[in-house]
């Protein structure tokens, strides 16, 4: 048998089965990453996700270059289909990833503040998940007047252009957007290893923003660019130390809401404006989730009303619920209210970089600077030609009739411009312009004409050499750019500011209706809240075959709970959220009311109030640990936390207590002793090992403790020890009785 296993191991191993060559390359993991990996996140970062200095992706700027080469700054309308085909000649990804890219550029679908697609037809929108757009053959689409600041000068040599993917056209590397739209449009993308998350501003904030800071690198940003703005409206809860954290270091957040009226003829709350991170379906799912669980019962039911006019989310209250109240809750519990994470993560000459708003007002000056420089050099490049010619036009109209008579007397047409040129001694393209003037033009009029011409173009080209070695005129040029948008293209702030110490948050626990209640738990982990009044009408507790009580105590419904667990995890509930119960009835079964894991059952609970008190936990090896109760206290909501005590011996007791107690402990050789809890200092790891409170013979272990004041033992004196470990004494009769061993039995409190 294993020989037969050995022949078809060979056989599999043969490189030769079935005439196939197989062969095994090794390399190390690290070359691989390198040869592999690194090439691709490099082209996520650098080619798609990543927005570079002018505002746009790849995508964006490939779709809208394509669109201006179309005609369609200026031109009608065409079919969406159209401009998708033709962008697939520099962007090979397919004609849904770029139908997409246009919708979201489009001013039907309402993502950015300043469209730059032109859009007719169903473009669906920014604020709902299931509103689909309509397929490219139906929708129409040319270029938004703006994208005539996007493409200003671009054949003037303003940015580079580089071959598309296979080489058959030429592309702009970045487009000169005479305007910070880095700023403007807002941007996300996921790359390999980074993200970027930049928000949106007010067009004219920025540009009135850009102008100060060219005039003053230091001056404050926040006298013309108070806050981020969003297409979808909405209230921005304004913090300045949040709000200058994200313009210092290009990081941070700050929160959106949104906008409602009340009718109150209707009894209806009218949501208008919602987050610009969030939909309208995600809000009605939410709310709709919230009143199954019965956590919002103030409302009968949620539409979504939203039309040709807007957006309109209508909630019909019930009779007497206040609005204020309702929609402060409404905040706190959905993404009504929401937060904007920011991450100003650019590419910087191919460099990603994590930049403030004054460090990428600082590039993008620097980068429209040299844009200009080159248009203003392209320019004066051209009326240098222009001028070498007129130069080289004076010297023949200084003797028309010699240049007439060198023309007529040349016999060969090639050799009309070598004989102009020995002839007035001017160079070839200026006798190339001179042989192609027409007769007619060799008049006294157009000799004036031509003589004054070059007169203001010596003029405009001394001007121009000013203005591309002077960087205050260059930066006057951009500025008096920036003031013409600003008045072409008014733009109203559409994001209310609305100051943080000025809006009353919801403090859920007012909500919450507080009365004192019992609590109950059986061996088995069962769990009751009864209030007072159940419990008067009957006292007289259930529970399955084979269980029993193992520990109950008085608590109010707005308390919090602690349940400690065998596998050493403590949940964290509020009582408020466990349902009410009745004497008569088993009680929900914790394990899966929390949620525990498999095999976990309930050793304790706790109800910690202000979390002062101590935490006493005795284990089976004789060690003790104690604890303060703060060390479970979490700020944030997290419902379970792990390695709650030690995991190196069994819990046999978990004793609360705000005051210094007695404690008795029971070996399982009948030995016992008392001690005072001050013998034992404060731990503050929650995973501590504790210390030795009773010294064990071999194969004897602690089984029992509980406060002294719970017990019945009579011979205190006999048992109580001055300092840890001991070994303790032989319990006596007297002291060992059933009712106080039951007591005992499992040692809660």
């Amino acid at each position: 048998m294993a020989k037969k296993k050995e022949a078809e191991q060979k056989k599999y191993n043969n490189p030769n089965v079935l005439g196939l060559r197989a062969s095994v390359l090794e390399q190390p993991i690290t070359e691989t990453l390198e040869a592999n990996f690194m090439p691709y996140a490099m082209s996520v970062i650098v080619s798609r996700a990543i927005p570079e200095i002018d505002g746009f992706k790849p995508s964006h700027r490939k779709l809208l270059y394509t669109m201006y080469k179309m005609g369609l700054l200026n031109g009608s309308r065409t079919k969406s289909a159209n401009i998708v085909g033709q962008t697939m000649r520099l962007n090979p990804h397919g004609d849904a990833a770029i139908y997409e890219t246009m919708v979201r550029l489009s001013s039907g679908y309402e993502a950015l503040l300043t469209p730059f697609v032109e859009s007719k037809g169903n473009f669906g929108k920014v604020y709902s998940r299931d509103m689909a757009y309509a397929a490219s053959r139906y929708t129409e689409a040319k270029l938004a007047p703006i994208c005539g600041e996007v493409f200003k000068d671009i054949d003037k040599d303003t940015v580079d252009f580089v071959d598309n993917y296979d080489g058959s056209m030429r592309e702009p590397s970045l487009l000169p957007t005479s305007f910070p739209n880095v700023l403007v449009s807002a941007n996300s993308g996921i790359a390999a290893g980074m993200a970027s998350m930049i928000c949106g501003f007010n067009l004219g904030e920025v540009c009135e923003t850009t102008i100060q800071y060219l005039k003053d690198p230091e001056c404050d940003l926040f006298t013309t660019l108070p806050a981020p703005d969003f297409p979808t409206g909405g209230e921005i809860i304004y913090s300045r130390s949040e709000m200058e954290n994200i313009y210092r270091t290009g990081r941070g957040s700050f929160k959106l809401r949104a906008k409602w009226r009340y009718l109150q003829k209707e009894n209806i709350i009218e949501v208008y404006e919602i987050p610009y991170t969030t939909t309208s379906e995600a809000i009605i799912d939410k709310v709709a989730e919230l009143i199954k669980l019965g956590k919002v019962r103030e409302i009968n039911d949620m539409r979504d009303e939203t039309d040709l006019s807007g957006l309109r989310l209508a909630i019909d209250c019930k009779r007497g619920v206040d609005p204020e109240k309702l929609m402060q809750k409404l905040f706190k519990m959905t993404t009504l209210q929401d937060s904007f994470p920011c991450n100003f993560n650019i590419l910087v000459a191919g460099n990603p970089r994590v930049m403030g708003l004054r460090e990428i007002l600082e590039e993008w000056t620097a980068w429209r600077m040299e844009s200009i420089r080159r248009r203003v050099y392209f320019d004066l490049q051209k009326k240098r030609e222009k001028l070498h010619l007129l130069q080289g036009l004076a010297q023949i109209l200084l003797d028309i009739d010699k240049a007439i008579r060198i023309i007529r007397e040349t016999e060969l047409e090639s050799e009309v411009v070598p004989n102009l040129m020995m002839g007035f001694g001017i160079d070839e393209v200026q006798a190339e312009y001179v042989a192609e003037i027409k007769l007619r033009n060799i008049n006294r009029e157009y000799i004036l004409k031509r003589t004054a011409e070059t007169e203001d173009l010596e003029a405009a080209i001394e001007d121009l050499e000013s203005i591309v070695s002077s960087r205050r005129r260059i930066k006057g040029i951009i500025i008096d750019e920036l003031k013409f948008i600003i008045k072409k293209y008014p733009m109203p702030r559409r994001s209310q500011i609305v100051y943080a110490d000025e809006i009353e948050e919801f403090d859920e626990e007012q909500d919450i209706p507080d009365y004192p209640v019992s609590l109950f738990l059986s061996r088995e982990g069962y769990f009751k809240k009864i209030t007072a009044q159940s419990l008067r009408m009957s006292s007289e507790q259930k529970y399955k075959d084979g269980d029993g009580p193992m520990l109950s105590f008085e608590s109010t419904n707005r308390s919090e709970l602690l349940v400690l667990t065998n596998k050493q995890q403590m949940y964290k509930v509020k009582i408020a959220e466990l349902e009410e119960s009745k004497a008569s009835v088993l009680g929900l079964y914790l394990p899966t009311r929390l949620q525990m894991d498999e095999g976990e059952t309930v050793l304790t609970m706790i109800d910690p109030g202000d979390y002062r008190a101590h935490v006493l936990f005795v284990f089976e090896n004789g060690k003790a640990a104690r604890l303060p109760l703060s060390v479970y206290e979490t700020k944030t909501n997290r419902k379970k936390l792990i390695n709650a005590c030690s995991d190196k011996s069994p819990v046999k007791a978990v004793l609360v207590f705000k005051e210094e107690q007695d404690v008795v402990c029971v070996a399982s050789d009948e030995r016992a002793l008392i001690f005072n809890t001050a013998l034992l200092q404060p731990k503050t790891s929650r995973t501590t090992l504790g210390v030795g409170v009773m010294s064990l013979k071999a194969r004897r272990e602690l089984v029992r403790a509980a406060f002294l004041a719970d017990t019945q033992v009579k011979n205190v004196s006999r048992y109580r020890v001055r300092s840890l470990p001991a070994a303790g004494a032989l319990l006596r009769p007297e002291d060992r009785e059933e009712q106080q061993m039951s007591m005992l039995e499992d040692g809660q409190a």
